[in-house]
């Protein structure tokens, strides 16, 4: 009984907040909440998804991969943005350690970057994987501009 009630005073310091993207809860009529491990990783996409800049009250905020769209992906850039990620992340969300980012060229050619982040959640010990699809070329793939 201890054990359950310690895991969710540790699960409690992570957190409630709205649910991103913002929705209605039908349940409730609402505005949906998503909480502890589900908020954590929600954070994570907000983080990696805002361009610095964005929040006019908090300029600074966001990740610089978006800078970097535009960029020729060699293993400079993919550094660069694994860089930016772990940053950001450290920066911003304090309830995880960022164990690893990775990203993986692999479907470059369809202009697509899988930004793979590992972390643990401080407060648990439990850990999680995120991975963010970045789409740095406009439109799709060449091969689909040159066969149409």
């Amino acid at each position: 009984m201890d054990q359950d009630r310690s895991q969710e005073e540790r699960k409690e310091w992570l957190g409630r907040g709205w649910a991103y993207p913002v929705a209605l809860d039908h349940r409730t009529g609402g505005i949906a909440m998503a909480e502890y491990e589900t908020d954590v990783r929600q954070a994570i996409r907000i983080i990696i998804e805002t361009r610095r800049g964005e929040r006019a009250m908090r300029p600074e905020f966001g990740c610089g991969i978006h800078e970097l769209v535009f960029d020729v992906m060699d293993v400079s850039t993919l550094t660069r943005i694994e860089t930016e990620v772990r940053e950001s992340l450290l920066r911003y969300e304090a309830r995880i350690d960022v164990l690893d980012v990775r990203a993986d060229p692999a479907h470059a050619a369809d202009g697509t970057l899988l930004v793979e982040i590992e972390y643990r959640v401080r407060r648990t010990n439990q850990t999680g994987n995120f991975v963010f699809p970045f789409y740095f070329r406009e439109g799709g793939s060449l091969a689909e501009v040159f066969r149409g």
